[in-house]
């Protein structure tokens, strides 16, 4: 079964070969234990039945693809966003294996993580030496001018203090008492990725400002902050800033990893690009006002800014599609003093252009819908905005009150009637909806992939496309640097939108004199 050196082939079509086929057969009957067929249909079909989806919305002790990741996830990314900073994971070598791997996949880019590689003997009589030697090996080897510091499930379970550790790891000369070490306590199982960079955040800021508020005047320093929170589109952040910069508008964005994870390909190596400076966050409480673009996620971050900075923080949603996106630049004029522009006014015009070019299309539509609660909510404004109609709405790290939201908002337009949300409820969940009250389509992240190939196993006709919008998006590339905020974000999301219609009606009119009368090219 050796390949030829001139006709190498990958795994695809490679076990389509007879000889792996027979393989591969022999292997299914010889080993494992394999039901009857017949079983296994009937099961099957009955998985995609009400009788099995009412079983299934009873789970309460088990998750399955739960479409969320754990707290350090988050603090990793948070971390990531100010300059030359290394985060550092207290706990074992795994975890941070399998955090740079997830966002490695994502962004296609190497992602610098340590821990301090904690074993059964720090489970059993805790972490503090491993926190001592991994500071002191992390500054030496890696140099960072900041060591950001999260827990997983290890240490959290064990109870380490994280201040008492580090405050030690200073008082024995591991590394020097000024040195910077922010923390955040971001155990993995309560809460999500959102969570977590949440935390780190407030953990982050909460060191640089909290004991030299004194000398702080809000609004002196005549700029802005904009927190991210979680975010994986880094055409995101560049979108902000550019409306930010043709309003004329001084800024200071708070956690930005647009550099570092979207390095260039030019024989240099960056362990380090850009970033929020020390500098910036030490004076973000001078600033006019903080913007929080995702405010669902980001409870402690909101309570010190308004708590410590004294700042009013605008009630805000994301700015996501055409009128939440007007919201937040009519914010931004009005604290800033500064008028929008006549450049910006165009770019809505195009939106609003477009809109209307596409309506024919997504008009009447039915999305079903899942991934983090501010992206979703954006989401599902948006598609109200085009006269789609959002069906199953899902994140599993929503809470009550966005629940709540999310229906008042469905309840506002004639297309959300339809519309239903769960919290707490997870892909294998999405999947029993999509079979009992079939959408158009699904948009979420990559996992969503086999809810389509259920969909189409039972037959062409159930057959639910994913378009992919969300994070992670592994199963495709560049998707991490287009952009889902401002005017920009909304054309592409309507270009997406639009043309994955327009894909599945090609797809449904290919047959030659039967289905191609119409839509050979459409009009």
């Amino acid at each position: 079964m050796s390949q030829q050196a001139d006709n190498i082939k990958p795994s695809y079509p490679l076990f389509r070969d007879d000889e792996y086929k027979d393989m591969l057969a022999r292997k299914r009957d010889d080993f494992e234990e394999k039901h009857p067929q017949e079983k296994i249909d009937e099961v099957f079909a009955w998985s995609t039945s009400l009788e099995y989806q009412e079983l299934n919305f009873q789970r309460e002790a088990l998750t399955i693809n739960p479409a969320k990741a754990c707290q350090p996830l988050g603090a990793v990314l948070c971390a990531l966003g100010f300059e030359k900073t290394m985060p550092y994971v207290h706990g074992s070598q795994g975890c941070v294996a399998y955090f740079r791997t997830y966002f490695n996949r994502h962004f296609k880019e190497p992602i610098s993580c340590v821990s301090d590689s904690m074993t059964e003997d720090a489970a059993v009589f805790g972490g503090q030496q491993n926190m001592k030697d991994g500071l002191a090996n992390c500054k030496a080897t890696y140099k960072p001018e900041m060591i950001a510091v999260s827990t997983t499930c290890m240490a959290e379970v064990i109870g380490d203090d994280l201040n008492a550790f580090i405050n030690n790891a200073k008082k024995d000369g591991f590394v020097p008492d000024d040195y910077p070490v922010p923390y955040a306590h971001t155990p993995s199982f309560v809460g999500s990725h959102v969570t977590g960079w949440d935390n780190m955040f407030e953990g982050i800021a909460r060191y640089f400002t909290l004991k030299t508020m004194d000398d702080k005047v809000v609004g002196s320093n005549h700029k802005l902050n904009i927190v991210p929170g979680f975010e994986t589109y880094l055409g995101n952040f560049r979108v902000i800033k550019r409306m930010l910069k043709e309003m004329d508008v001084g800024y200071s964005f708070l956690s930005d990893p647009d550099e570092v994870l979207d390095t260039p390909a030019d024989g240099q190596f960056r362990m380090y690009a850009g970033g929020t400076t020390q500098d910036q966050i030490k004076d973000a409480p001078n600033a006019i006002s903080t913007l929080l673009l995702q405010p669902w996620q980001l409870d402690k971050t909101r309570k010190l800014v308004e708590g410590t900075w004294q700042h009013t923080v605008p009630k805000l949603n994301i700015p996501m599609g055409l009128d939440w996106t007007d919201e937040f630049l009519m914010k931004v004029s009005e604290l800033s003093g500064q008028e929008i522009p006549d450049s910006l006014a165009k770019e809505r015009g195009r939106l609003v252009d477009m809109m209307t070019d596409s309506h024919t299309w997504l008009h009447g539509k039915r999305f079903a819908l899942w991934g983090d609660p501010d992206f979703v909510m954006g989401m599902v404004k948006f598609l109200l905005e085009l006269g789609a109609e959002p069906v199953h709405i899902l994140a599993n790290n929503g809470n009550k009150r966005w629940k709540k939201a999310v229906e008042a908002l469905l309840e506002s337009s004639p297309y959300g009637k339809s519309g239903t949300v769960h919290t707490g409820k997870d892909l294998w969940h999405m999947r029993s909806l999509v079979f009992t009250d079939k959408p158009d389509f699904m948009i979420g992240n990559s996992y969503g992939k086999f809810i389509q190939r259920d969909t189409l196993h039972k037959g062409k006709e159930f057959e639910v496309p994913l378009i992919r919008l969300g994070f992670p998006i592994f199963d495709r590339h560049h998707l991490h640097r287009q952009t889902t905020l401002g005017y920009e974000g909304a054309m592409q999301i309507l270009t997406t939108l639009v043309n994955a219609v327009l894909e599945r009606l090609d797809e449904e009119t290919r047959g030659m004199q039967s289905t191609d009368y119409n839509y050979d090219l459409v009009r």
